[in-house]
């Protein structure tokens, strides 16, 4: 009887320690930029409990919960988890990512059994990792450009694909520069039959048609020239022969375009609804080849030398046969896609801030703040950049639970020391990164690579 009752008083107590155990923390005090698109709000407190915001509340008269550890951030900001809306997923890159406060990566094309394998153990929590969405391996004309692309060669080809990535469950699809609009037509029009989006790096379709056809994303602003030239022909005769002939064409095509002409494009991609992910760090660094300083600068140190090594940049120009006066008409080239993008924001268009990484030169998790630093000086206000790296990557996911700070959506946040709608570098201040609701110094997440 004694036993019994000792035993009674044992689990009394566990249970009464439970029930008071902290589950929940409050960041009180920092100003709240919720992603909505409304004003900042100042002295705000966020309460989150189980993975996900409970309350969104002012300081003034609020009183912490029951069970509820507080969190003083007063002179912080809070914004929500960045999103990348373009990337090549690595597992090197996962903790990158995050202490550069990216707690979403839309991976746009990988070895289908290995990126599927690396989004499950992310997403369930197994490694320490943003949330990753994924195209599996995207669906290009043969030859692939890679050889780990699903390759297709007519309209039947291309449906069957679109079956094949169904089952196994990627979140979207993406078409790459070889297919045409034939066979763009059949693959956009089976995964609908699957709920599927359709985003694209076009080639051999410009940005016009495929909007037309409901693709929903145009990858890095391709077949906006070839739209906005009165006889493209020479663009598709370079995506023909090769990527790399193509993407040159292409990024050296900007320059002679016509502003009336890409207002017009940008017009119809609004009017169909296409989200654009422009990944100017892609452009700009591609351009600037040549300067030092991009080989030089000083994130790269977030990157593993064996990474770097791989990278192998000499031979990437070498590969596309890039002069030094290719790269001169690039730098040409920017300031027509950054007039695209205000034509296309003036329309009404949305634009999802994407980087490319891990690819060449483009660091993972800094790539997403010198993408917000270009959209910006592009002329999009620093409010705006943001949106396109939190809410808008969210739209084109089709996803409701990230991109935005309210109750109920996913506790995905970024504490930073400086404000960034007075300065969009100040999101380079990453002081703490909250995912799922555990909240890391990003000081301890970079220890953790060390």
């Amino acid at each position: 009887m004694i036993r019994a009752r000792a035993a009674l008083f044992v689990l009394t107590a566990v249970v009464a320690c439970a029930s008071t155990a902290p589950d929940g923390i409050a960041l009180v005090g920092a100003t709240l930029i919720d992603g909505t698109g409304g004003p900042a709000r100042p002295d705000a407190v966020v309460v989150i409990r189980g993975g996900k915001v409970e309350a969104i509340t002012s300081r003034a008269g609020f009183s912490l919960p029951k069970h509820i550890t507080e969190i003083d951030v007063k002179g912080k900001w809070i914004v929500p988890g960045l999103i990348d809306a373009h990337a090549h997923v690595a597992p090197w890159a996962l903790t990158r990512y995050l202490a550069w406060g990216v707690t979403t990566v839309r991976d746009v094309h990988g070895a289908l059994d290995t990126i599927l394998a690396l989004r499950q153990r992310a997403n369930l929590g197994g490694i320490s990792s943003p949330r990753v969405y994924s195209a599996g391996a995207m669906i290009d004309g043969r030859p692939t450009t890679y050889a780990d692309a699903i390759g297709v060669d007519d309209a039947a080809d291309a449906r069957k694909a679109v079956d094949h990535l169904s089952v196994a469950g990627v979140d979207y699809l993406k078409v790459y520069t070889r297919i045409d609009p034939p066979v763009l037509k059949a693959i956009i029009d089976e995964a609908n039959t699957f709920g599927l989006r359709v985003t694209g790096h076009l080639g051999l379709t410009d940005a016009v048609t495929a909007a037309k056809l409901g693709i929903r994303g145009d990858e890095h602003m391709t077949g906006v020239p070839e739209a906005a030239t009165a006889d493209p022909s020479s663009l598709f005769s370079a995506h023909y022969r090769g990527f790399w002939p193509g993407w040159t064409g292409f990024e050296r095509a900007w320059a002679s375009i016509d502003s009336s002409d890409l207002a017009r494009v940008a017009r119809e991609l609004a009017a169909h609804k296409v989200f654009v992910i422009p990944t100017l760090t892609l452009h700009d660094t591609f351009s600037r080849l040549d300067d030092p300083a991009v080989l030089q600068q000083p994130e790269l140190k977030d990157v593993p030398a064996a990474e770097q090594t791989r990278w192998n940049v000499p031979g990437m120009i070498e590969r596309a046969g890039w002069t030094a006066l290719d790269l001169v008409e690039f730098r040409k080239s920017r300031p027509k896609q950054d007039l695209f993008l205000r034509e296309f924001l003036r329309a009404g268009g949305t634009i999802a801030a994407g980087t490319d990484a891990s690819n060449q030169l483009l660091v993972p998790g800094f790539s997403e703040h010198r993408e917000m630093e270009l959209l910006v000086a592009a002329g999009l206000p620093p409010a705006t950049a943001l949106l396109a790296a939190t809410r808008n990557g969210a739209l084109l996911l089709g996803v409701d639970s990230i991109g935005r700070l309210a109750p109920g959506k996913a506790a995905d946040l970024v504490v930073l020391g400086a404000d960034p709608l007075a300065d969009i570098r100040n999101t380079r201040k990453v002081e703490q990164v909250m995912i799922r609701g555990n909240l890391m110094s990003a000081d301890s997440i970079r220890r953790s690579w060390q």
